[in-house]
């Protein structure tokens, strides 16, 4: 099964970018913004006030999800850009917090490595 990750902000308002489309087309639900959620997993990079989260904060909710993914072979992660579109990150600064990541998440071209 092939599950869409999606930069979220803990309120869970779906209502943007990668966020929208986790809700209009993989079940995301409205106010969750932490962790799976329909046939989407909801990282968050913004707090519940819109305002970006800091990148150790997103890091660590990076590796809860590359916890996840672990936990899950049987599923498939397509992962977006996280926080590198409203959250104002860039690739250089979120694209290596996912080394490492297990094989069954594919991500963005030069994000990370596979394990």
């Amino acid at each position: 099964m092939k599950i869409f990750v999606f930069g979220s902000n803990l309120a869970g308002r779906h209502g943007a970018g990668a966020a929208l489309h986790a809700k209009k087309f993989f079940g995301a639900v409205y106010g969750v913004g932490v962790g799976r959620t329909g046939d989407a997993y909801a990282l968050p990079t913004k707090d519940h006030w819109m305002c970006p989260l800091s990148l150790p904060r997103i890091s660590s909710h990076v590796q809860a999800f590359l916890h996840y993914a672990r936990e899950h072979p049987e599923l498939d992660f397509q992962v977006t850009r996280v926080g590198c579109g409203l959250a104002g990150y860039t690739d250089e600064q979120i694209g290596p917090m996912f080394t490492g990541a297990p094989s069954n998440c594919a991500l963005p071209t030069g994000w990370g490595g596979k394990e």
